[in-house]
């Protein structure tokens, strides 16, 4: 998709009458949401469960998929390598041997711990600024900065975004235009915005959740910057999904789950924009998106609590480090293992052993009951973890 400056006679959402007071069908979402809120408690159960350290690093994954997957959201691809390290030095999470930050990876992991760490610090015109200016490093060098106002807002010309050939483009959105006769201009709508932000965030008629959904849609509808809208939109939900929480620890990414489904994310975006002020398809789509979220950090920190009650029952069993080594990578893996199971073969490369000492490494670790025998034999051999 890109941007086109061009009118439209099309009537979109912030057109509407009433616009921006956004309607929704409470007994259709009330179901998702407690399913969503009961996700939440669960997950934050579960994670007050893990060490300190497992915790930091489960934190660390998730502000790294955050990061990765909604620059991924807009075509942008990041080295994962060299944001882990800018996020690690951060949060003084151990880092060794990781790709040095860059200007760039610096930039979007400050903008991330911003979001989530600062979570109770409001949400200004200048803290926007802010974090676009992180977006957009003059140092980064990646394109002219002529081509988008960095740590400002957009400028006269219509806004759209557009795709297709010149010919037969389809226009998904249009955004408010930077000044209107009859109207708020762009900045006193962003004015609005904040200020309902801001007052909502003690709203009790308002679940917090509900917020952090009216937030992303009302914000990437006002459009109110060159390039970086989306990333932003999904920045201010984090920061509002961190307040409803009231805890600046992240362990799940929703920007991951809005990859998965990157299509339905632009469908959605483009039918409520061109919708009236009835937005109970995208809560509903942000909700199932959550938990979807929800689910699969779940299962990532299940896994993390497996790998500690494992370890709990193995603790006396006098493993070698190569043991210990090819262990710990399994179980981290998860159940299912490596695809076809761990063999003498894949144990030589992991542990770096000879042929034999695999063998009777692996003869060893399934009489302590640390691995159980897959079906086969001989020369298929396999074993996988023994979970607890």
């Amino acid at each position: 998709m890109s941007m086109s400056h061009e009118n439209t006679d099309l009537k979109w959402i912030w057109q509407q009458e009433g616009w921006p007071s956004f309607t929704w069908d409470a007994d259709a979402l009330s179901a998702p949401l407690r399913e969503v809120i009961q996700l939440q408690g669960a997950l934050m159960g579960k994670a007050g469960a893990i060490a300190t350290k497992s915790s930091a690093e489960s934190n660390l994954d998730a502000l790294l998929q955050n990061i990765v997957q909604s620059s991924a959201i807009e075509d942008e691809v990041v080295n994962v390598e060299s944001v882990r390290s800018s996020l690690a030095k951060r949060l003084g999470v151990e880092a060794g041997g990781l790709s040095p930050e860059t200007a760039k990876t610096a930039g979007l992991a400050e903008l991330l711990l911003d979001a989530t760490q600062n979570y109770g610090q409001p949400l200004t015109l200048g803290r926007l600024f802010q974090w676009h200016r992180y977006l957009f490093p003059e140092r980064e060098g990646e394109f002219s900065l002529n081509e988008v106002r960095v740590g400002e807002l957009r400028g006269d010309d219509p806004m759209q975004v557009v795709s297709g050939p010149y010919q037969r483009r389809v226009v998904h959105f249009e955004a408010p235009p930077k000044c209107q006769e009859d109207g708020l201009g762009l900045e006193q709508q962003l004015d609005v915005f904040l200020a309902w932000f801001q007052d909502s965030g003690s709203a009790v008629a308002l679940d917090p959740i509900l917020r952090a959904a009216q937030a992303h849609l009302w914000f990437v509808t006002l459009h109110p910057f060159d390039d970086g809208n989306g990333r932003l939109a999904r920045a201010i939900t984090d920061y509002a999904l961190a307040q409803a929480e009231h805890q600046s620890i992240r362990f799940y990414a929703m920007a991951a789950s809005i990859m998965e489904k990157r299509q339905s994310y632009y469908d959605i975006l483009e039918s409520t924009q061109k919708g009236g002020l009835d937005i109970t398809a995208w809560m509903l789509w942000f909700l199932e998106t959550l938990k979807h979220a929800l689910v699969g950090a779940q299962k990532r920190i299940d896994v993390v609590l497996d790998k500690a009650r494992y370890w709990q029952i193995h603790t006396g069993d006098g493993l070698n480090q190569q043991q210990m080594k090819v262990l710990n990578r399994l179980l981290d893996v998860g159940p299912g293992g490596f695809a076809g199971g761990l063999n003498a073969r894949k144990y030589m490369g992991i542990a770096g052993v000879a042929k034999a000492t695999a063998t009777r490494h692996l003869i060893d670790l399934l009489e302590k009951d640390c691995i159980t025998r897959q079906s086969g034999g001989g020369r298929s051999t396999s074993y996988e973890v023994k979970w607890p």
